[in-house]
């Protein structure tokens, strides 16, 4: 069975340590979001970055979004951020928003997908974001739920699906569900909407009003 440890404040450092440690070697966490819980690995390591993908069933021509614990650690792994991605973490950060912005050169093509961007947001939910700082690095943010199947928002709901793959899922209560984060593309001029979600096109178009619609949803 996964490892299920509930959040407790006595206990944060506990926790925080552990986890360092589970990361630093390449393990899986299951952290809680303001939308689902996502799984998080070391994304400059090659191997956690493929046992992620096998976990999941996932192939690797899909890029991977990274959760920050605050838009100062965006540059780790982001070479520039525009005014308008400046604009959008001001506005709506901590929050459901990826943006994909120019990524630094060393990032693995596991995580870009070769398409030189890389797509972050930081979560809107403080103990993962506390978790995040203490780690001081981004992990993978990719939802939590085999490929194809619904994302899941219980700690319970993580350890039934996957079992002991994953190292250590953190409960700190039910995630919210809902809708997905809203992904917008800052890297190109105008930015486009990749993907709608919990930040609407109306709520966007107020900082972006000559923002692109994604292709695929009209």
């Amino acid at each position: 069975m996964g490892r299920i440890w509930q959040w407790r404040e006595a206990e944060a450092e506990a926790i925080a340590g552990e986890c360092r440690r589970l990361v630093d070697s390449g393990g899986i966490l299951a952290v809680p979001t303001e939308t689902f819980y996502a799984l998080a690995v070391d994304p400059y390591q090659f191997s956690a970055l493929e046992r992620l993908f096998a976990l999941k069933g996932r192939h690797g021509a899909k890029p991977v979004l990274l959760l920050v614990a605050s838009p100062e650690m965006v540059h780790k792994v982001a070479r520039a951020v525009p005014k308008m991605g400046v604009r959008l973490m001001e506005r709506f950060w901590p929050g459901p928003l990826t943006l994909i912005l120019p990524a630094q050169g060393d990032l693995p093509s596991l995580v870009t997908a070769e398409t030189g961007t890389v797509g972050v947001r930081q979560p809107r939910h403080a103990v993962t974001c506390r978790l995040l700082a203490a780690l001081g690095l981004p992990v993978t943010g990719t939802s939590a739920n085999l490929s194809g199947h619904e994302p899941l928002t219980r700690a319970e709901e993580v350890e039934r699906q996957f079992g002991a793959e994953v190292d250590l899922i953190l409960d700190a209560g039910p995630c919210p569900g809902g809708l997905p984060s809203t992904i917008v593309n800052v890297s190109i001029s105008p930015p486009r909407l990749v993907r709608p979600g919990a930040i609407s096109t109306k709520e966007l178009r107020q900082v972006i009003p000559n923002l692109k619609s994604a292709r695929n949803y009209g």
